[in-house]
């Protein structure tokens, strides 16, 4: 096994710690309005999820950058197409803390100059990017990267919705297993995307996150 796939491995983990635990993106709306109730339920909610806001979103973004479009106009289309103030803002600091802790790792210059915009305040910052820019870097081809960061976010929200519903630790390992074939669908559909593709996101869960900082008790940022 090379270097580069135990890296992969090691920022895919649950553990790398970016924050990502204290969001929900809109998932917890739907829980307090009894609309996600179980593992059915959130299935139907990830497979929009997915097929929506991260396929045409964080995804595409990744791979727009392997295909060398400019990372500004990138990141700015990631913050300005996100209806949820909370959203932006949880994207802004997961991206930043990921970038805090990729560069921790590994003193990658485009990812450097990507910080140093972001102290600046020219750029806004976001998880998708700051991956793509390492993933580059260390030599991990574009479907793996967009493979890699599918999966995780995909990891990361149903380890939230165990938390959140709640649901068995079980019952979220076989979500996560069942949707291997929905990931690696999005990816080969990404590839036939191009940024005038971008933005795309299911109005359900936009309207959810936005309602969300209205809600009474919040075990979630957003």
């Amino acid at each position: 096994m090379t270097n580069a796939a135990l890296t992969l491995m090691q920022i895919c983990d649950s553990n790398f710690p970016t924050g990502s635990f204290s969001h929900s993106y809109g998932l917890e709306t739907y829980i307090q309005e009894g609309k996600v109730t179980n593992a059915e339920t959130f299935a139907g909610w990830l497979h929009a999820y997915l097929e929506g806001s991260l396929c045409y979103n964080d995804g595409l973004s990744a791979a727009l950058l392997y295909d060398g479009h400019n990372i500004h106009e990138l990141d700015r289309l990631l913050y300005v197409s996100s209806l949820s103030r909370e959203t932006r803002e949880g994207a802004k600091r997961v991206g930043g803390r990921m970038v805090e802790l990729l560069m921790a790792l590994e003193a990658v210059p485009a990812l450097s100059d990507y910080r140093r915009q972001i102290k600046k305040k020219e750029a806004f910052g976001h998880p998708a990017l700051a991956f793509g820019l390492f993933c580059n870097e260390m030599g991990i081809g574009k479907g793996e990267c967009v493979t890699a960061y599918l999966y995780t976010a995909i990891s990361s929200i149903i380890q939230n919705a165990v938390r959140g519903i709640p649901l068995g630790q079980t019952d979220g390992q076989r979500l996560l297993f069942s949707f291997q074939q929905n990931i690696k669908d999005v990816v080969a559909k990404i590839d036939t995307l191009t940024i005038d593709d971008f933005g795309i996101s299911p109005p359900g869960i936009e309207l959810a996150a936005m309602l969300h900082e209205d809600l009474h008790v919040r075990l979630f940022m957003s």
